[in-house]
């Protein structure tokens, strides 16, 4: 599954392929009470949250891995055009989408 290539581009220099489908990799993250408040603190002194941002990038990571769990499922090799969109739900959990074209190499 890791051997997945995985790009944000539309084209795979030197490659040819068919489009398979769209593939998605799916993940809602939160941090525990504990947390939280040391967050909340944070936001009166202002800086980076950094066990925020370290959930984010453990949510970006599980996203890409179902993407790529997703695209294996389907028989690709690839998937093009990968994007990421997020969103909070509620005051402290995100959610991630990783989402492309999944491609099967012909050449």
């Amino acid at each position: 599954m890791s051997t997945i290539l995985v790009s944000t581009t539309e084209n795979i220099p030197g490659r040819q392929y068919e489009i398979i489908g769209e593939v998605f990799g799916l993940t809602t993250q939160s941090k525990n009470i504990v947390r939280n408040i040391g967050a909340g603190l944070k936001n009166l002194v202002g800086g980076e949250i950094k066990d925020y941002t370290k959930m984010m990038i453990e949510a970006r990571d599980v996203a890409i891995d179902r993407l790529r769990q997703n695209a294996s499922e389907l028989g690709a090799d690839a998937v093009v055009m990968m994007r990421f969109d997020s969103g909070s739900i509620g005051e402290d959990m995100q959610s991630v989408a990783a989402y492309g074209t999944a491609v099967k190499f012909i050449d």
